[in-house]
C-alpha cells in the first residue's frame, strides 16, 4: 500500500473512530458532520470523499464494528478443535456476547442501529457476494455436514434472537444477568438449528 493510500485509510479510520465516539457519547441526532470533522482533524470535504452524510457514516460504522466483532469471534473459533456445527455456532455466539459484555457502548450502538438490511448491504460487494470477513463467518454453514432449509434465514434469526435477548440482560441484568441467561439462550439456539435442518 502506497503512502497516499495509507493516508486515505488513516483519514477514513479517523472519521469512523471519531464518529463512533461522538455517536456513543452524545447521540446520533446531536452529532453533526462539523462535529465529526473537527474532532477528527480533517477538512469537511474529506468527509464527503468517503461518506454521503452522517447516516451513511453511521451505516458504514455499524458494518465496520459488526465485521470486527464477527471476525474476532471467527478468529477465536479457528483456534479451537471444535468440529460439531452446533458447538461451533454456540462458540461464535458466546464469543460475540462476551465482546459486547466487555464493551457495552458498542452493544448499545450496534443494537440500536443494526438492521439486517444495513448489515447485509454493507457486507455485500457489487457482485452480490459477501466480503471476505463475512464469508469467514458464513463458511461454518457451507462447511457443515448438515444442510439447512435456508442458511441465510437461519443466520438472520439467530442474530436477531441473540441481539434482542442479550441487550437487556447485558445492560440491565433483566430478566437475569448474562451468565445465568446463557444456558437458556444456547438451548434455544440448538432448538432453532434443529428446526431448520433439512431431513
Amino acid at each position: 500500500m502506497g503512502k497516499i493510500d495509507l493516508n486515505k485509510k488513516k483519514k477514513r479510520e479517523a472519521l469512523l473512530n471519531t464518529a463512533f465516539e461522538l455517536f456513543t457519547t452524545q447521540g446520533i441526532a446531536q452529532t453533526t458532520i462539523n462535529n465529526i470533522v473537527e474532532a477528527a482533524g480533517v477538512a469537511k470535504g474529506t468527509f464527503y470523499l468517503y461518506f454521503k452524510d452522517k447516516y451513511d457514516i453511521r451505516n458504514k460504522l455499524i458494518s465496520h464494528k459488526a465485521k470486527r466483532v464477527f471476525s474476532a469471534a471467527y478468529d477465536a473459533l479457528s483456534k479451537t478443535q471444535l468440529t460439531d456445527f452446533d458447538d461451533r455456532l454456540i462458540f461464535l455466539v458466546d464469543n460475540i456476547i462476551e465482546q459486547f459484555n466487555t464493551d457495552k457502548s458498542l452493544l448499545n450502538f450496534i443494537s440500536k442501529n443494526l438492521s439486517w438490511g444495513i448489515f447485509k448491504n454493507e457486507l455485500t460487494s457489487s457482485d452480490g457476494s459477501y466480503d471476505l470477513d463475512f464469508n469467514d463467518v458464513y463458511s461454518i454453514f457451507e462447511n457443515s455436514t448438515k444442510t439447512f432449509k435456508n442458511p441465510e434465514i437461519l443466520l438472520f434469526m439467530i442474530v436477531e434472537f441473540v441481539s434482542a435477548t442479550c441487550y437487556s440482560s447485558i445492560l440491565y441484568n433483566e430478566p437475569t444477568d448474562i451468565a445465568a441467561l446463557k444456558p437458556y439462550l444456547f438451548d434455544a439456539i440448538r432448538q432453532l438449528i434443529k428446526s431448520q435442518e433439512c431431513t
